[in-house]
C-alpha cells in the first residue's frame, strides 16, 4: 500500500476519501467539502493497490469490473468525481500532467486505424447486443451528444433537438444527395430524409447498426435512404451535403488529413459539411488506457488545434464552429441513470463483470465533461467562401421550423 498511499495522498485534497486496505485498515484522504459525501471503498489485496498506484485509470477501472474495488459508500460516479475534481483542468496540476504523459504514446499508437483495424474497433463497441442499447438511448438511437436548449427537459427531446439543429446548419433542400458518415443506427440519416427530401446514403463499420438501419428503414416505409457496410475512404461519388456525427473521434489522429481530404474530394463545389465531435479544452493529450483498452480501442478525443491544420490543408473553408460544452455532461448523466435504474437488465443481457465496465465508461465519461477538458464542437465546411448566407440567422430561421427545433 506504500505507493498507493503516497499517490493519493499527494493529490486527494477536497472531499474525504476512505479506502479500507487488505488489513482492514481504514486510511482517509483528503478533507470535507460542502456538497459531497465521503467516498469509501474496500480494496481486496496488495497487489490490487499497487495496479491502481502504477496506472490508476486501468488499474482501478479494472479492479472494480473484477469486483477487487468494491464502493461501501457512494457509488462509481461518485469515486470517479471526487478523483476527477482533485485532478480537474486547472493551470498547475502537476499530478494530472504526469499521469497524462504516461498515455501518450500508446495513445498514439492505438489511433492508427486502417480500414481493418477500424472495422474490428468498430465492432468491438457497437457491435454490442441490440437490448443494451434500448435500455438508456433514445428512440432515435442517438449515441452522441444531445442538445439541450433552452425548455428543452427531456433526453428524447435533447437527441430530437440536436437532429434540427445539424439538420439546419446544413441548410438542406429537396432532392440533394446527402452523405452520413458514421450513420450509426441511422436515426440522423432518416430524419433529414424525412425533414428535408434529401436522398441520403448513410454508411458505417458495423455490422448490427447497418442490419439495424435498414430494418428500421423498411418498417417506416422510407425509400430516400440507404445504407452500406463500407469505409468512408472507400466512397464514391459527389454530395450536396455530407455530415458526420460522433464518428470523427474514432478516424486516429494519424488519419485526419485522409478524413479531410475524404470530404473535400466527396463534396460538391457547392457544398456543405458537418462534423459533429468530442474535442478537448486543454490541447492535445491522451485517451486513458482503460477506455482504450476496453470501450473504444483507437478511440481518441483531439484538441481543435489537431483538427484545424487537416482542415486547412484540404483547402476547406471553416465556416462556422459552435462549442457545446455541458451538453455531453447532461445527455450523459442520463445514460448513467437509466443504466442504473435497469442494471438486473443489463447483468442478464450480458453479467455483472459487463455491468460494471459499463457503469464505470458512463461515470468517467461524464467526468470528462464536467471536471476534465471534454467538450463537443460542430465545425461546418464548405469549398467556397460563399456557398452559405453572410450571417448565422438562417440556421435559426430554418431550426424553429423543423421537428424537434427549439433555437437557444
Amino acid at each position: 500500500m506504500i505507493l498507493f498511499d503516497r499517490l493519493f495522498r499527494r493529490f486527494v485534497r477536497e472531499g474525504e476519501f476512505e479506502v479500507v486496505d487488505p488489513t482492514g485498515q481504514v486510511r482517509r484522504y483528503g478533507a470535507p467539502m460542502a456538497g459531497r459525501a465521503p467516498v469509501r471503498v474496500r480494496i481486496a489485496d496488495a497487489a490490487t493497490a499497487r495496479a491502481i498506484a502504477l496506472n490508476p485509470a486501468l488499474g482501478a477501472g479494472e479492479a472494480f469490473m473484477d469486483g477487487r474495488l468494491v464502493l461501501e459508500q457512494g457509488d462509481i460516479l461518485a469515486l470517479l468525481d471526487l478523483i476527477t475534481y482533485n485532478l480537474r483542468w486547472q493551470r498547475d496540476n502537476p499530478v494530472r500532467f504526469a499521469l497524462w504523459r504516461q498515455a501518450r504514446i500508446a495513445a498514439w499508437w492505438d489511433g492508427i486505424n486502417f480500414a481493418r483495424r477500424s472495422k474490428r474497433n468498430v465492432a468491438h463497441h457497437y457491435d454490442l447486443d441490440d437490448r443494451l442499447y434500448d435500455l438508456f438511448l433514445d428512440p432515435h438511437r442517438q449515441y452522441s451528444c444531445a442538445y439541450w436548449a433552452p425548455g428543452v427537459e427531456t433526453l428524447e427531446a435533447a437527441q430530437e433537438a440536436k437532429l434540427a439543429h445539424i439538420a439546419a446548419k446544413l441548410d438542406l433542400r429537396p432532392g440533394m444527395r446527402v452523405l452520413d458518415i458514421g450513420c450509426g443506427w441511422g436515426g440522423m440519416a432518416r430524419y433529414l430524409h424525412k425533414v428535408s427530401g434529401a436522398q441520403v446514403l448513410g454508411v458505417t463499420l458495423s455490422e448490427a447498426q447497418l442490419a439495424y438501419a435498414r430494418a428500421e428503414t423498411a418498417r417506416q416505409g422510407l425509400t430516400g435512404v440507404e445504407f452500406q457496410l463500407i469505409d468512408y475512404r472507400a466512397v464514391t461519388g459527389q454530395y450536396d451535403r455530407i455530415v458526420s456525427v460522433g464518428m470523427f473521434e474514432h478516424v486516429g489522429l494519424p488519419h485526419y488529413r485522409a478524413f479531410f481530404d475524404t470530404v473535400e474530394r466527396l463534396l460538391a463545389t457547392d457544398g456543405v459539411a458537418l462534423i459533429h465531435t468530442i474535442a478537448r479544452a486543454d490541447g492535445p493529450g491522451a485517451t486513458d488506457p482503460w477506455t482504450a483498452k476496453y470501450i473504444f480501442p483507437g478511440g481518441y478525443a483531439p484538441a481543435l488545434s489537431q483538427i484545424m491544420p487537416s482542415i486547412e490543408r484540404a483547402w476547406l473553408w471553416c465556416t462556422d464552429i459552435e462549442v457545446l460544452r455541458l451538453h455531453y455532461a447532461h445527455t450523459i448523466k442520463v445514460w448513467y441513470d437509466r443504466c442504473v435504474e435497469r442494471q438486473a437488465d443489463i447483468a442478464a443481457i450480458h453479467d455483472d463483470r459487463f455491468l460494471r465496465m459499463w457503469l464505470f465508461y458512463l461515470a468517467s465519461a461524464w467526468c470528462a465533461f464536467v471536471n476534465d477538458g471534454h467538450m463537443n464542437v460542430q465545425i461546418q465546411l464548405t469549398k467556397r467562401r460563399d456557398t452559405l448566407p453572410l450571417t448565422r440567422g438562417y440556421m435559426a430561421d430554418v431550426e424553429r421550423g423543423l421537428p424537434g427545433g427549439v433555437v437557444g
